[in-house]
């Protein structure tokens, strides 16, 4: 295949920018991710099989195939369809935003349940320039990795606990999903200064995410801790890609993606790099640093959910895009959108969860399908939490993402339709391979019904047609009909046969198959859709469904009148054309439930309408091979369940078929198992009233009793102690073995803008993380009225000032979400002591550091206080604070480097279990700061939790909603998992998972024990004299009994600290 040269590049460079669909630039430079790429060579290694070292099959595509497609329907142009055989159906997994790693599995057992084979890690540093890929067939979970969590200062590498990789792979392998890695150094993912190490900011010159020497410096150590932790778990022994949402030029950028390559591949890496490019770039498919697979990102909704009714039209030309681009590789898409990130004073994730949600999922992630999309992961798939100061300055605490499986762990309607595609791709292995025919535009489909659009793919080897359907306005929310030509082994039909035509709802997409093999048997045709295809035990198993206010029909290349009726349903109707040896189904509209239209010991035809669909699992029977758990790989075996919120394994053992997984209330149990299943179990036991179903020899059915859990309340949050958390504004207080701030030169990117050029950042200092306290020393004259402070702390922070123990006020007054501000801070009278020494005290929160956006060196972002000035005279010294021990010697590394800030609580581990408060003043954590003054308290209490074992309770800590202006840090057992700004929302509802709460005392499984857990509040009332009244409540956000398993609990009580 002649490769494209630059100056070609060049030129679709230019034509793609002017023909793509638009993009929110802002969004996008806000929005950077991992991404793949190569020449036109590639080798798809099945994916990295977390913890495993598997089989890798390389396989080379040679030149796009000329041969036209059977029954003369040909693609244009032809698209590359030799030796592809595997698809990647994947979603964003992001470990370190829930630092739990119990809990991994239970995200992995979800996503595997939901059809999908592979799970997308990012694993942070932070850092995301890097990224592991290792591939699997249809479904991938995507990990990034970060090297600010572990590589918290320079030569110190930290996978400790729940940074440990081993662990993670574990996970994945155990529930069979194969992994993409998403390591760094930069991973953008909205958190702080993108994943790259905070010391990196500060102590690097050159620039970032470039060839730089000090750089790449900074990053080697990392990646090789990374590589060591990959090659022994590889699929053939190797895994990573490269960096995330990035340019080709200058030449700085690509040489720095060779020298990633070549780190890789000199470690032992093997499997395909890969890189995720935004908007059509044409970045690194050939030249300098180009990879092994290219890929494309796009997020067609944007980012603004505040309007989440009005939708962007689909993409047209991601088809035309990739044929010209990188025609001989797969179609890749790293990142797709899954759902949105959410401003400070946003609309929240609820409103995100529904410009997202499953009438999206259906038109765009088919329309993608229409586009030969093969390789494909959705970010996000669980967003989780940006605890402590994990995020970057643009968002708050939550990273729900209005994801398929929400922050709780709780399956979203999302989840439905996530699992009716997954099952369907599962159950596909003809779509692995098609041509890109054409579609209603270029007259490769014959449509009745202008406002239809259908794209056609097809299976050269098998001859299967897919027919994808959307409405031409794919924004359109009104109904249209239309019906088509399709090409079949029994010659060009025109469909529907039995009615008018095919109906299209608003916002609705559907796939029409032909020639679509279930097991050994065929289906001529359906313009229902296929939920599962394939064999369970002997019989050959087809499960459609659809819309039951709409007609749909499936023909068959059999006869259905021998076969054994089992419909007596009036809305089902089968018809014989005997001259073309076709028996057609027709589904009436009014089908609800779940219908069995025929069976025999070899066939069987279920259908049923989209809701009952999505109560259906078909989990993987474990196989004998290593690769036990992995669908295609170690097993082809499967059953149908229906009835429980959550299948998450089986086993068959003799005439025993064992489930286990999740119920959220009692249900019937409806099985569809081999033949030699007699019995069922539920979790261990045997499930009440099973029995074969009326007049079905594949069905059995019983019921699931999910125990009464409404005894199971959350405590009130009752008898707070309190005390006072700034103590640095008494006069009292000695700053002398604080840091002191005299640097002159930095390599922050905004120098001094005015002062004596002192330079006051605190990442300069080792501060980069939470509050920073600044103390600024003068011996009074009494001619000292004002001083004028530029504070820098990212968009969304505060900073409060005190001239001694006065309060002057806090910035911004008001309630917008500036990154810096100037202003001029007048001393109350009388305040300025006379022939003594004076201290301004600036409490400066820090909502973390920028990612790359028109620059690389975004992240080295200024933090602090940019200019200072006295009106007369000067600050003599400054004095820097920040968490204790900073990011070289920090206290809690169990909890890592993002837990704990600077306030004086936080330096003495108030927030920790097992502080003493007894000496304490007891005061309601509702009555706010004594005498409503501004400043900063710690409230502590303690409760019990009394939670049976054998269940999953989900849980949320919930503020009041209302626009009282202050700040809360909510730290829970030692954890900061979360930051409230009450002046600016949205967020008053803070999700902490089992593990960080104390469920089950010493996590005995299926005992019932009582723990004590730790709250803690550090209060920020930024403003005299006004009223600061938070309220705060514990509540169960589910019941749900089964789970994953035993949950280790790893909180470190407080110990002793030495306190500056």
């Amino acid at each position: 295949m002649a490769s494209i040269n630059q100056k070609s590049l060049m030129g679709l460079t230019v034509k793609y920018k002017a023909e793509a669909q638009s993009f929110d630039e802002e969004n996008l430079k806000v929005h950077r991710r991992v991404s793949m790429t190569k020449r036109f060579s590639w080798t798809l290694s099945a994916v990295l099989s977390l913890g495993l070292v598997l089989l890798t099959w390389p396989v080379t595509l040679r030149g796009a195939s000329s041969s036209i497609p059977s029954r003369g329907v040909q693609a244009d142009p032809p698209r590359q369809s030799n030796n592809l055989t595997d698809v990647v159906h994947s979603g964003e997994f992001h470990a370190f935003r829930i630092p739990v790693p119990d809990l991994w599995l239970d995200i992995f057992q979800k996503i595997k349940a939901a059809g999908l084979n592979a799970v997308r890690l990012v694993y942070s540093s932070l850092r995301r320039d890097n990224i592991l890929t290792l591939y699997s067939s249809i479904a991938d979970t995507s990990t990034f990795s970060s090297g600010g969590l572990s590589n918290p200062s320079r030569d110190v590498l930290d996978f400790d606990d729940w940074r440990n990789l081993q662990t993670l792979f574990d996970a994945a392998k155990a529930a069979g999903l194969f992994i993409v890695l998403r390591p760094g150094p930069y991973i953008n993912a909205e958190t702080t200064a993108g994943g790259i190490a905070h010391w990196v900011t500060s102590e690097v010159a050159g620039d970032l995410r470039t060839n730089a020497t000090d750089f790449e410096i900074s990053w080697t150590p990392y990646i090789q801790a990374i590589i060591d932790a990959v090659v022994p778990n590889q699929v053939t022994n190797g895994g990573p890609i490269i960096d995330n949402e990035y340019s080709q030029s200058p030449i700085s950028h690509a040489v720095y993606f060779a020298q990633l390559e070549a780190a890789y591949r000199d470690g032992g890496v093997v499997v395909p790099l890969t890189y995720n490019d935004p908007g059509m770039g044409l970045n690194f498919i050939n030249g300098t640093g180009a990879v092994d697979v290219y890929g494309l990102d796009s997020y067609p909704q944007g980012f603004d959910c505040s309007d989440p009714e009005t939708w962007a039209p689909v993409t047209l030309n991601y088809h035309q895009y990739h044929e010209e681009a990188n025609p001989s590789q797969p179609f890749y898409m790293p990142e797709f959108q899954g759902g949105s990130f959410d401003p400070w004073g946003g609309p929240g994730y609820d409103a995100c969860e529904s410009l997202t949600g499953p009438d999206f999922m259906d038109v765009f992630y088919k329309e993608n399908w229409a586009s030969n999309v093969k390789l494909i992961s959705f970010y996000m798939l669980y967003g989780g939490t940006s605890w402590a100061n994990l995020p970057y300055p643009g968002v708050y605490t939550s990273y729900d993402y209005g994801a398929s499986i929400r922050e709780n762990r709780v399956l979203s309607d999302k989840f439905d339709e996530l699992k009716r595609q997954g099952l369907f791709l599962r159950s596909s292995p003809e779509l692995r391979k098609t041509d890109w025919i054409g579609d209603t535009s270029t007259g490769a489909v014959s449509v009745n019904g202008s406002a239809a659009f259908v794209t056609l793919l097809h299976n050269p080897g098998t001859n299967t047609g897919f027919y994808i359907a959307r409405q031409h306005d794919s924004t359109s929310t009104a109904s249209t009909d239309f019906s088509l030509s399709v090409d079949t082994s029994k010659g060009v039909l025109s469909v529907p046969r039995t009615f008018s035509s095919i109906n299209l709802n608003g916002r609705q997409s559907k796939v029409i198959v032909t020639d679509y093999t279930f097991g050994g048997s065929q289906l001529l045709y359906s313009t229902a859709s296929v939920l599962f295809a394939g064999k369970i035990g002997n019989r050959d198993v087809l499960y459609l469904f659809g819309d039951s206010n709409q007609y749909h029909e499936a023909a068959f290349e059999i006869s259905l009148t021998n076969s054994l009726l089992k419909s007596s349903s009036p809305s089902i109707s089968i018809s014989s054309d005997s001259t073309n040896a076709i028996d057609t189904v027709t589904f009436l509209p009014g089908i609800n439930g779940l219908v069995t239209i025929f069976e025999t010991e070899s066939l069987l035809v279920l259908f049923s309408d989209p809701i009952t669909a999505a109560t259906f699992w078909a989990p993987v029977v474990p196989g004998n091979s290593p690769l036990t758990n992995y669908w295609q790989f170690g097993s082809n075996e499967t059953v149908l369940v229906g009835g429980p919120y959550l299948v998450r394994n089986v086993t068959i053992e003799g005439n025993e078929l064992k489930l286990t997984g999740d119920l959220n209330r009692s249900t019937i149990l409806t099985v569809f198992a081999p033949d030699n299943v007699r019995t069922v179990s539920w979790n261990g036991l045997p499930v009440d009233e099973l029995k074969q179903a009326q007049g079905s020899s594949s069905a059995l059915t019983g019921q699931l009793t999910m125990e009464s859990l409404s005894s199971l309340q959350a405590p009130q949050l009752t008898n707070w102690k309190f005390a006072d958390s700034l103590p640095e504004i008494k006069s009292d207080f000695s700053d002398k073995n604080w840091v002191t701030a005299n640097h002159t030169k930095t390599n922050i990117i905004v120098p001094p803008q005015f002062g004596d050029g002192r330079v006051l950042y605190g990442c300069d200092y080792g501060f980069c993380e939470g509050a920073v306290l600044w103390r600024g020393h003068f011996i009074g004259t009494g001619q000292e009225k004002s001083v004028n402070l530029s504070i820098a702390g990212g968009t969304a922070f505060a900073a409060s000032v005190w001239i001694n123990d006065v309060f002057i006020k806090s910035t911004p007054g008001d309630n917008s979400t500036p990154s810096s501000t100037d202003e001029v801070f007048e001393f109350p009278s009388g305040s300025v002591k006379v022939g003594k020494d004076n201290v301004i005290t600036v409490v400066q929160d820090n909502t973390g550091l920028d990612e790359s956006g028109s620059t690389t060196n975004d992240p080295k972002s200024p933090r602090g206080i940019q200019g200072f000035q006295l009106d007369v005279g000067n600050i003599t010294t400054w004095k820097v604070q920040g968490k204790l021990g900073g990011y070289t010697n920090y206290p809690d590394k169990t909890r890592g480097i993002f837990n704990e800030g600077g306030l004086f609580g936080e330096r003495a581990g108030w927030h920790l279990p097992g502080f003493d408060t007894s000496s304490w003043t007891s005061r309601s954590l509702s009555e706010g700061l004594p005498n409503n003054n501004a400043g900063i308290g710690f409230f502590v209490t303690t409760f019990d939790l009394h939670v049976p074992g054998g269940t999953d309770i989900p849980m949320s800590f919930v503020f009041e909603d209302n626009s009282e202006r202050y700040r809360a840090l909510l730290f829970v057992n030692g954890w900061n998992y979360g930051k409230r700004v009450g002046n600016l929302g949205p967020q008053t509802k803070f999700p902490v998972h089992q593990g960080l709460l104390e469920y089950n005392g010493k996590n005995v499984l299926f005992s019932d024990m009582i723990m004590c857990s730790t709250v803690a509040v550090a209060l920020w009332s930024l403003d005299a004299n006004s009223t600061v009244t938070p309220k705060l409540s514990l509540v169960i956000d589910g019941q749900i009994s089964g789970g994953v398993g035993p949950i280790a609990v790893n909180n470190p009580s407080w110990s002793p600290r030495h306190v500056v």
